[in-house]
């Protein structure tokens, strides 16, 4: 083989490469999926825990199926509740189960 017609192989082959490699995505890429209208996320309860596993705080469902918010102290001393449905809409509760601050 000579070393023009070495030269021509090589370009043709390098070319070859190129288009073969921009065709190839173009036929093989998979299309993108169509946006779809989200459903969002279904739960009975969500928490956040603290770094050793603690619930600190809540978001879900009580046992008469009445929603509440309940955020706890560090310590879980005292507990801050906001329940629509309760009539204390937001209280303030120590460990022992008194009530240390309440509104309707």
């Amino acid at each position: 083989m000579t070393k023009k017609q070495m030269l021509v192989f090589c370009t043709a082959a390098f070319l070859g490469g190129i288009l073969g490699g921009i065709f190839s995505a173009q036929i093989f890429e998979p299309r993108s999926a169509a946006a779809q209208k989200p459903n969002g996320v279904n739960a009975e309860e969500f928490l956040l825990l603290d770094s050793i596993g603690r619930a600190r705080a809540g978001l879900g469902l009580d046992a008469k199926g009445e929603v509440g918010l309940v955020l706890r102290s560090k310590d879980g001393n005292r507990t801050l509740t906001l329940s629509p449905d309760d009539s204390l809409a937001i209280k303030l509760v120590e460990r022992g189960g008194r009530i240390l601050w309440s509104t309707p």
